[in-house]
């Protein structure tokens, strides 16, 4: 997976990566050239006395030094925008993959998982591929340039690398392999970290409200413990691998100067020489002890490639079919054939046997008891959910036939849990459509009965909104949302349960503004409150998911004994009527 990862992304990114590998080879060439030189210095100019050759020598030496400082800056530069590049291009995709999925896509992984793939672990791989670009590509130039030159010093006594190298090798295999599956553990255990995190920051003030903190200080401290834990496992064995390097550097450098020693005292070898072939021993094992960094980072970043793939490779179960019409036209209208829903792997359907329709103009609305299934049937027409069976059409057009860029833009949704972002108010309500004057956006504030505390705000469009809306009330952030899907100006409106925060003052009045407004429109409303649906067109009543009522209020009243229950229990005989 880390292959596939790094080959797909960073394909854009080949002329770069040449680049730096070339600046690379220079560097290194400068790095190999100032042992030999050393050695010259020592055998040429020390043991001659030739002062004249050592600071010609040592001139040469001190202007390879400058040169390999400044080739190594841009190498890393270039490499540095190259990690960096490639991180911002896995972001993105996957940004773009998860804003493409649906509500039952998003449940499958779950919110904090997704969040910690697109954060956490695109870090990681563009951590790998960094450490690559800045170190990897010069060791293994190292390795090979360093055991040429140790060569060309002493033959024999490269025999040292013959044995260091394997042993390196060997040791911090044992050791990684031993790391992969703690890196695994560690990922999943971040995830859950962040879940409770989430959901103890959201639901603060029921926490508070429960005098529940001292449980959930527990749970988060027991997640808390199992993720040091595991970050401590991987912490031992990587502080097992360095000395373990360093302890095979020193040994092999001991006994190239003891084996050394004897060649000099035999006549066989040089004093510069042995110098030089310690500098290329040390620069042949420091070179593995880089791979072996960047080595030690790619378990993790295997894993995270992998939970990266699982979501790009992730089919959105909104795809739109082969052929998908990008244009809706003639009369609007929103049918229901037929249809059945139920969640992956759920015994019991949520919704079975729904049919109805609307046409422009017309007004339906839902009602039903808590868990009946009005929000699920709310969602299928945005295409949030597919249905398991039957069809739910627009303009005459079975939804998942119809592209969902094309099928959204017909389609105004005030949610259930009415959701604002960080920003302004101005930013909020041209989330529907970026092109809207301040003149839009009062219209709609005004449909909305949201202009009055808008206009009293002291930077009225430009007033601040804290994220989900956190600075203002239930009842005006469901009439800023109330206000976003005016701003689209859709053909179909979906209102969610929308008017639960408001007054019956605000509501009568909302509705009333409401109405010429959505005359060319169908409107389909869930509510609980027989008063703000008692004037729609039709009623459908939903119980346990099944399709119990549709018709007229009075109708209602007389033929669905679930619908005159409701209206019962809030209203009197007389208000009923």
């Amino acid at each position: 997976m880390l292959i596939r990862l790094l080959r797909t992304f960073g394909r854009p990114y080949v002329r770069p990566l040449l680049l730096v590998f070339v600046l690379t080879c220079i560097q290194v060439a400068g790095q190999l050239w100032l042992p030999s030189l050393n050695a010259d210095i020592i055998d040429k100019g020390v043991l001659t006395g030739d002062t004249a050759y050592i600071w010609r020598t040592g001139g040469e030496m001190l202007l390879v030094t400058v040169l390999q400082a400044a080739i190594t800056i841009v190498a890393v530069f270039y490499g540095s925008r190259i990690a960096m590049a490639f991180g911002r291009d896995v972001r993105q995709a996957l940004f773009h993959q998860v804003t493409g999925f649906s509500a039952q896509d998003v449940a499958r992984f779950g919110a904090p998982s997704l969040i910690t793939r697109i954060t956490n672990d695109v870090s990681q791989v563009q951590i790998l591929v960094l450490m690559s670009c800045t170190l990897l590509l010069a060791a293994p130039v190292t390795i090979i340039g360093g055991v040429v030159m140790a060569l060309r010093e002493d033959p024999p006594l490269t025999l040292i690398l013959v044995v260091a190298v394997p042993v390196l090798l060997v040791a911090i295999g044992s050791v990684i392999a031993r790391m992969i599956p703690q890196f695994q553990v560690m990922q999943v255990r971040i995830d859950r970290i962040n879940e409770i995190l989430r959901e103890q920051i959201t639901g603060m003030r029921v926490v508070r409200a429960f005098v529940r903190e001292p449980e959930e200080t527990e749970r988060f401290g027991a997640a808390n413990a199992d993720l040091t834990e595991t970050s401590l496992i991987t912490g031992r064995l990587m502080a097992f691998m360095f000395p373990t390097v360093m302890l095979v550097v020193n040994t092999a450098s001991v006994a190239a100067v003891w084996i050394g020693a004897d060649r000099i005292e035999a006549g066989v070898m040089p004093i510069g020489s042995l110098v030089a072939f310690i500098s290329y021993l040390i620069l042949v094992l420091m070179s593995v002890m880089m791979a072996t960094w960047v080595a030690f980072l790619t378990p993790r970043a295997a894993v995270s490639a992998e939970r990266i793939e699982e979501i790009l490779d992730a089919a959105s179960s909104i795809a739109a079919r082969p052929g998908a019409r990008t244009e809706l036209t003639g009369e609007t209208t929103v049918e229901f054939r037929d249809v059945e829903f139920r969640y992956p792997g759920a015994e019991l359907a949520v919704l079975d046997g729904i049919t109805f329709s609307a046409r422009a103009g017309e007004t339906v609305a839902i009602i039903g008891s808590t868990g009946s299934g009005k929000t699920t049937l709310c969602n299928l027409v945005p295409r949030l959910y597919d249905v398991t069976r039957g069809q739910v059409l627009v303009n005459g057009v079975d939804v998942r036939d119809v592209d969902p860029e094309t099928l959204w833009a017909h389609i105004g949704l005030v949610p259930q849990k009415p959701y604002l972002f960080s920003g302004t108010v101005g930013t909020n309500l041209r989330h529907a459509d970026p092109t809207a004057t301040d003149d839009d956006c009062w219209w709609a504030l005004g449909i909305a009965q949201a202009a009055e505390f808008v206009a009293a705000m002291p930077s009225g469009l430009a007033a601040p909104i804290a994220q989900g809306g956190s600075n203002v009330s239930g009842g005006q952030r469901q009439r800023l949302a109330i206000a976003r899907a005016l701003v689209r100006r859709p053909s179909v409106y979906l209102f969610d349960d929308s008017f639960s925060a408001l007054d019956l003052a605000t509501d009568a009045r909302l509705r009333g503004a409401l109405a010429p407004v959505t005359a060319d429109a169908v409107t389909l409303i869930v509510a609980q409150r027989v008063s703000t649906i008692r004037h729609a067109d039709r009623i459908l009543v939903l119980e346990d998911g099944e399709q119990v009522g549709l018709g007229t209020h009075d109708e209602l009243l007389d033929a669905c004994p679930t619908y005159a229950e409701i209206v019962e229990s809030q209203l009197t005989r007389e208000e009923a009527r």
